[in-house]
This record gives C-alpha cells, structure tokens and sequence, in this order.
C-alpha cells in the first residue's frame, strides 16, 4: 500500500453531528491527529461517544449494545431543547464521511431514541448517488424498508431490514453483486465498514493497572489493565518497538529508565518493572497514576491490531487497515512534560499513516498541544 496516499486506506475523514447531545448541525474534520479543546460541558467527550457508537453499530452491535458505553443511553443522546413530535417521539442524528479507494462516501444515521428505541433512517451516499436509504413506514413492525441502487433492469432493490441494527453492514449479506451498481453499494458499505470496525477506545485506568495479571493476557484491553502481561508479549515481539517504548518511559517518567521487562509470579501471573540505571527497579504498581496512563498510551501508539484488544474486519488485509485510537481525557493526570512528550510521539505514529488518533484535552496538553506539529485542534470553546 502506497503510505504517500493513505486514502488507499479507508479513514474516516469528518464526524457529523447533526442533533446529538449539545451539538448542533456541528461538522467536525478529522486528520491523523485530531484533538478537541474546551472548557466543561462543551462536548467534547460526546462528539467521541458519537464516533464509537458508528464504530460498534458498523461492528454488526444492536443499538443497544453500541449506545452501552454512553451514561445514561439513548435518551442522553437526544438534544435537550428537542421537542416530541405529536406520536411522541424523539431522538438525534448523526454521521461520517469516509475516504478510500472509492472516493468520499457520507453514512447519516437517524435513531429514534423515545418512546422506543431504533432506527428509523439511514442515508449511504457516494459518487453523486444515494447507494442505500431505509426509512420506517409502518411503525407497528420492527423493521425499516431499504432501498438500494441496483443500475440493472430495476434501478433500485427494496427489501426490508431489522430497525436496530445499521444497514450498511448487513448489506453485504444482502445484495447479491451481479450488478455495476450492486458491486458500486458493496464496495462503498465496505470501504465504510473497515474505517469504522479498525477503533480503538482507550482509557487506561491506573487503579486497575497496579494487579499482577495472567502471563498469557497478550491482547492490551481500552483500560489497559492487563498492561503488565503485554510488555511482556511486546519486549519479545519487537525488539525496535520495546527500544522505542523504553524511550519514552524514560522521558516522561520520574528518573531515568533503561528498561522495561516482566517477573514472574505464582500461579503464572506477572508484574511489569522498570529498569533504572542506577539503584533498584521499580514495580509498575509504584508508578504514579500520571506514569502509568503516559506508559499505557505511550504502548498503545506504539503497537497495532495484532497487541490491541481490537476486532477489525478479519477479512481485510491489515495493511488496507488504519487503526483508530479514541482517547478521551487524553491528558488525564498527566503533567505539561509527559504531555508534550506523548503528543509528539502521537504526531509521529499517525504522521507514517497506519494509525490515527481523535482525542479530548482537559488540562496541562490543551496548552502544550498547539505547538505540536501535525496535531490538529477543535477549539470547542466554554
């Protein structure tokens, strides 16, 4: 894959919140590095709960199961000036675009949040098309009817399709491809499908972080908890990668550090430690709750699908996939140096074209990060 044209590769290239908590008609452009800045209450954590939500229901989750991680559900999600209509019924829209090889293709999802929840529209647009629409016609039954370029002797092929799932990831188990424009809706719901299922929300978890874990817990979870278990995987992996690990511990932890490596416990569990150059090493559980979150991020930029407890589209070749970090709160407990430290090492992960990250500043980087190079800033206000 040509890394000068990394829209070869499907990323998701702007959020759309259209009625979605606080936002309002808001179009959010996403680069490589992408953060949002703004005092409480401004919406910065929801324009990534919205983008996780396209990420699980792209995943193949019910609307329930992807509106799990948001406090509080689906009516949280519903703008809070939103009036019901005379059946009653609220809910909040939002959407993306995604770049690839078939150029721009815009998903917008309608969900109705009160006085039950599902889906009643779902637009997937490209090359000037409308490639898929579904709507809800008889509300009576639990399901919505779709409506898909076809360009055969019919021009569109209506079937209908479950009202709590997304379309567009059912489409490929619907629409047969005999076509130039079924084999054009195919191609567009996948290019959508793989920039959304490649995300990884990621919050590490400090008071979680200091357990011994099992030695064979290899695959890093968003709370990073059995993070002792993969500096073990990663020191043997990947000796380049563990060197480069090696040097940011030691540039954004307290004393210097020469090295990062694993004991052995009973009952095979194990503990991370850091190798000092001077005087004894130090256990993971020592570390402040700053260290731990920079060590834990720090690893997260520096690995990839195979060490991340991610489910991307098995199917595709990794190297047509980008790897999405999600962190909000990305600065949480971290001082000015660490987070100077970890959003330059960001610029440079997501500068070479395989990962991205999209996250929430709330305290020392919303100062530091607008000298970074190559980060991009939503300035969301108070």
């Amino acid at each position: 894959m040509d890394a000068a044209n990394p829209h070869k590769r499907p990323v998701v290239t702007e959020l759309r919140l259209s009625a979605f908590k606080s936002h309002r008609n808001a179009v959010f452009p996403l680069d490589p590095l992408t953060l949002f800045r703004g005092g409480s209450g401004s919406g910065k954590s929801s324009a990534l709960e919205a983008y996780e939500v396209l990420a699980r229901l792209a995943g193949g989750d019910t609307l329930d199961e992807a509106l799990a991680p948001v406090a509080g559900g689906a009516q949280a999600c519903v703008p809070q000036q939103a009036r019901p209509d005379a059946q009653g019924r609220r809910g909040f829209r939002i959407g993306c675009t995604v770049e690839g090889p078939v150029g721009p293709v815009l998903l917008d999802v309608a969900v109705q949040a009160e006085p039950e929840l599902r889906v009643v529209g779902e637009r997937l647009t490209g090359s000037g098309l409308t490639l898929l629409s579904t709507a809800l016609r008889d509300p009576g039954l639990p399901r919505v009817e779709a409506a898909w370029h076809t360009a055969g002797s019919v021009p569109v092929t209506r079937a209908p399709l479950p009202d709590d799932r997304l379309g567009t990831a059912l489409l490929p188990l619907r629409v047969a491809g005999k076509t130039a424009g079924q084999r054009m809706v195919l191609d567009a719901a996948e290019q959508v499908v793989i920039a959304l299922r490649s995300v990884f929300p990621c919050d590490p978890r400090p008071e979680l972080m200091r357990a011994p874990v099992a030695a064979r817990d290899g695959r890093l979870r968003g709370a990073c908890d059995n993070v002792a278990a993969v500096l073990g995987r990663t020191r043997n992996e990947c000796v380049t990668r563990h060197a480069l690990l090696v040097a940011a511990a030691d540039a954004g932890c307290r004393g210097p550090v020469d090295g990062l490596s694993v004991e052995g416990l009973d009952g095979g569990f194990v503990r991370a430690v850091l190798g000092r150059q001077t005087g004894a090493a130090t256990p993971l559980e020592r570390l402040g709750d700053g260290e731990l979150r920079y060590l834990a991020l720090c690893l997260v930029l520096l690995t990839g699908p195979g060490v991340l407890a991610v489910d991307p589209a098995a199917e595709v070749l990794e190297a047509r996939q980008v790897l999405t970090v999600l962190a909000d709160g990305l600065d949480r407990c971290l001082d000015a140096r660490q987070a100077r430290e970890l959003l330059e090492l960001a610029a440079r992960m997501c500068e070479r074209g395989h990962i991205r990250l999209v996250g929430t500043l709330r305290g020392a980087a919303a100062e530091v990060a607008g000298e970074v190079a190559g980060a991009s800033m939503v300035d969301l206000g108070a």
